[in-house]
């Protein structure tokens, strides 16, 4: 890999759009620099915070979620590691009460159903 790549570079290299990582860079969560002819230029970092990026709205993460933790978790490994747990184990509980609120809206549309359709009333 070349020291500096242009936009499409990173974009064929993360099989992310243009659009997007212009869209990451103006969010703050990528840098590039401009060369001569005003070109974005970026490095390999960018790539790799790109693949990050994408893994973490795999996994539910919002952009503003990983802004808000990427510069800590790029720093160090040894705290990122805790870190990432622990953001991991917050972002489980909240997917363990989301689920829970989905069965209760569940259920109070079951309930609905058979009230409003009779053919789904049991006898």
């Amino acid at each position: 890999m070349r020291e500096t790549m242009k936009i499409g570079e990173v974009a064929k290299l993360t099989g992310v759009s243009p659009d997007a990582l212009r869209f990451y860079e103006d969010k703050g969560l990528i840098q590039s620099t401009r060369s001569a002819n005003g070109y974005r230029c970026y490095t390999a970092e960018a790539v790799q915070l790109v693949d990050y990026i994408k893994l973490a709205q795999q996994l539910g993460f919002s952009l503003a979620e990983i802004g808000e933790n990427l510069p800590e978790l790029w720093s160090s490994t040894t705290a990122s590691a805790e870190l990432l747990a622990a953001i991991f184990v917050e972002k489980i509980q909240i997917i363990d009460q989301r689920i829970i609120q989905m069965q209760v809206l569940r259920a109070a549309l079951a309930e609905r159903a058979k009230q409003v359709c009779p053919l789904l009333r049991l006898p």
